[in-house]
């Protein structure tokens, strides 16, 4: 085992997740106090792209893994391939974003490899034994544990999307290149196709910014203001289980307990009361207003900024001061 840190750095048509080059920091963090190097992986095909954008976080070395099999996230094949990286490389620590693909590849990667792991983890420090100790929030965030990792294992941990800001200032990294072995039985599942649901629109979990709606906007056209908003300001658009479940917005667009959990810059919830359900969703937000016209509202609690008043008013003043401060 060397002191360097790992990072795999995911990438959709050669395009860098943003919460993958955010994960770039604590990486460089750690390796500053372990004395090694940060060694970004990228795995995929046709990777220029993606590679030149790492390039210019400041990490030490790349390798990647192209081959035509691996043009599609299939989590066999991605499992074999970082599995071989990480054998090559035998890092101390490994780091990926806890995005869906972190979600479902992780676990994985960690088995294969007999590695500890923790998920969704905001805070990382290595301990003077030179063990990884890491701060993940519990109870839908209500509270946070901290997870010693076991000093003779691999550790793994995935990092909540906007906990760090992405560094800069890089270039000049060593590259490498390994070929694709595939392990016996990834042939089992063929992906052929990974269609985006929602089409153009932002999905939530993966916006700086989004605009999320309540049932008390009464039906489905009246969410027009919330998507005008949010093109002014290139957000998403979210809603509350109580608008999805009206039919007000798709499923993929809730945000919730039974939805999708967000940790976006801005969080605007306009006619949503705040249901715990809703809360612990959204509560990881860094700034987050609310616009509700019942004053006692429970979400007022949580929010950074509260407006009391009718949102089909404010929200289009939004939209109109947004529009004047890009002119």
């Amino acid at each position: 085992m060397t002191n360097d840190i790992l990072l795999f750095v995911e990438q959709r048509n050669d395009q860098v997740h943003p919460a993958a080059l955010q994960a770039v920091t604590p990486a460089k963090a750690l390796a500053a106090k372990t004395g090694g190097q940060v060694v970004a992986c990228l795995i995929g095909d046709k990777l220029d792209a993606a590679v030149a954008a790492v390039d210019q976080m400041g990490v030490d070395r790349i390798v990647t893994v192209s081959d035509g099999a691996l043009a599609l996230y299939s989590v066999l094949r991605y499992r074999a391939a970082l599995a071989e990286v990480l054998a090559k490389v035998q890092p101390r620590v490994m780091l990926l974003a806890a995005t869906f693909m972190g979600r479902d590849l992780g676990p994985r990667v960690a088995a294969r490899c007999q590695a500890a792991l923790a998920t969704d983890v905001v805070e990382l420090s290595m301990a003077d034994d030179g063990t990884l100790d890491v701060r993940r929030p519990v109870y839908n965030g209500k509270a946070f544990c901290h997870v010693r990792f076991p000093k003779d294992r691999l550790a793994i941990a995935s990092v909540r999307p906007n906990a760090f800001a992405a560094p800069s200032g890089g270039g000049g990294a060593a590259r490498e290149t390994l070929a694709y072995a595939p392990a016996a039985g990834d042939e089992r599942v063929t992906v052929k196709e990974i269609a985006k649901a929602g089409g153009a629109i932002k999905d939530v979990t993966e916006a700086d910014i989004i605009v999320s709606g309540g049932r008390a906007l009464k039906n489905e056209d009246n969410f027009k203001i919330l998507f005008e908003l949010a093109s002014e300001l290139d957000a998403a658009v979210g809603a509350s289980r109580a608008a999805c479940d009206a039919g007000y917005q798709p499923h993929s667009r809730q945000v919730g307990l039974t939805g999708k959990t967000v940790t976006p810059r801005l969080y605007i919830a306009c006619g949503i009361s705040g249901a715990i359900q809703h809360l612990a969703g959204m509560r990881g937000s860094k700034v987050i207003v609310a616009v509700n016209s019942d004053k006692e509202a429970p979400i007022f609690k949580l929010a950074d900024y509260g407006i009391v008043g009718d949102l089909f008013k404010v929200v289009p003043a939004l939209t109109a001061e947004v529009r004047k401060l890009k002119g």
